[in-house]
């Protein structure tokens, strides 16, 4: 298969049997808007799994003010994964309060010893309940749905998974069920979570508010009708500076100590102290607030050009069985968007959740400040796509 080929649902055949480097075979895509239409998805090879894994009660947790924690967590799991894997490249989607990833058999027992590593970890340094579960791509074709792929290149640098077929929804539910379970690992496991912080300061709205929003097909609804929903909504959301995008071209704002240095120690302490490790970061983190402030370039690092690079690779827009969108938004787009999700909910084809703030957040993976492949999820700063979820399933 050409590096100039692409594909289509249907030039992937069921799925099944093409585990072999098959992720990185899909050609990144540019063009969001483009991923409506669905036809650069390819299924998922049947034998692979899904991994899976979110806060317990992650609403009550942000209504304590405790929203980076909530972020930190998902965003671990990602980080725990990526660097199990050594680099290789792994499709992954994150949600706020967890994150979901899809994996070839061979590296089940890796995804196993990680999820079950962020368990114990969430729950020892976080004091939140975390729960995952693996889930086989087969069950998930069995019970009616199915599992596509597309991948989205954010940046030259960048790209990020985008998922179809309600196969990622079917297998969350199992786990909220209880199905497929991976329990946590023994008491002091670590998980591997080099390269996972969240320094940056928030992100005020330039717009008038930071909109977030999850629109979800309905089941039982044509999946055109999802398709001219999104098509609506993404269009409008092209109307606004950068589409919306909440982070500036020169990248999110720095202060000093940054307001999740506590986080990244609990992230990283391993088997040191929170409190050494806090220490160690105050120094390192002082250190990069006056490069930021000040211009200056260290060996090659060069502050300017990395700034910018946070906002090439931010996720703040995705396909993940639906619509998510993190927008810095003024009010009028806003009620231009909720008018076409409100016809689209009246007319069955559609659910959909917002949530409005002032601010949006990021967290961040870099496995090295000298490369451009970090990655970098944003979320609103007051619940974000947890209440937004949370609207969604109220209605």
């Amino acid at each position: 298969m050409g590096s100039g080929f692409t594909p289509g649902i249907d030039d992937w055949g069921d799925g099944v049997g093409n585990d072999d480097g098959f992720y990185d075979r899909l050609p990144p895509q540019s063009d969001f808007a483009a991923l409506v239409d669905q036809d650069g998805f390819a299924p998922v090879p049947g034998d692979w799994l899904v991994g899976t894994a979110d806060i317990v009660g992650s609403t009550a947790e942000i209504a304590k003010g405790r929203y980076k924690a909530v972020n930190m967590a998902g965003a671990a799991v990602i980080s725990a994964m990526l660097n199990a894997l050594e680099g290789r490249r792994l499709p992954f989607v994150f949600g706020g309060d967890g994150a979901s990833f899809a994996i070839a058999p061979q590296d089940a027992p890796l995804a196993r010893d990680a999820l079950a590593a962020v368990r114990r970890w969430t729950e020892a340094d976080l004091g939140m309940s975390m729960r995952a579960a693996l889930v086989p791509v087969s069950d998930i074709r069995a019970a009616g749905h199915d599992l596509r792929v597309a991948r989205f290149a954010a940046s030259q640098g960048v790209d990020y998974a985008m998922f179809s077929g309600g196969g990622m929804a079917w297998a969350e539910a199992r786990m909220k069920a209880g199905g497929y379970a991976v329990p946590p690992a023994p008491e002091g496991t670590q998980p591997d979570l080099a390269g996972l912080s969240c320094r940056w300061s928030n992100l005020r709205a330039r717009n008038g508010l930071i909109l977030s929003l999850v629109v979800q097909p309905e089941p039982r609804a044509d999946p055109l009708a999802f398709a001219r929903v999104a098509r609506q909504v993404v269009e409008i959301a092209g109307h606004l500076s950068r589409a919306g995008h909440p982070i500036p071209v020169a990248g999110p704002g720095v202060g000093w100590p940054p307001p999740g240095l506590s986080l990244e120690a609990q992230a990283s302490h391993g088997r040191s102290s929170h409190l050494r490790r806090k220490l160690a970061l105050l120094v390192q983190t002082l250190l990069a607030w006056a490069l930021f402030r000040t211009g200056l370039r260290l060996g090659g690092f060069e502050p300017s050009a990395y700034a910018a690079q946070v906002s090439a690779n931010a996720d703040f827009r995705k396909f993940d069985d639906g619509l998510k969108m993190t927008l810095d938004c003024d009010r009028s787009t806003r009620d231009r968007i909720v008018a076409v999700l409100e016809a689209a909910e009246r007319a069955g084809a559609i659910r959909y959740g917002l949530h409005e703030q002032d601010e949006a957040l990021v967290t961040c993976y870099v496995p090295s400040v000298q490369q451009d492949d970090h990655v970098h999820f944003v979320d609103g700063a007051a619940g974000g796509y947890t209440r937004a979820a949370a609207r969604l399933k109220s209605r």
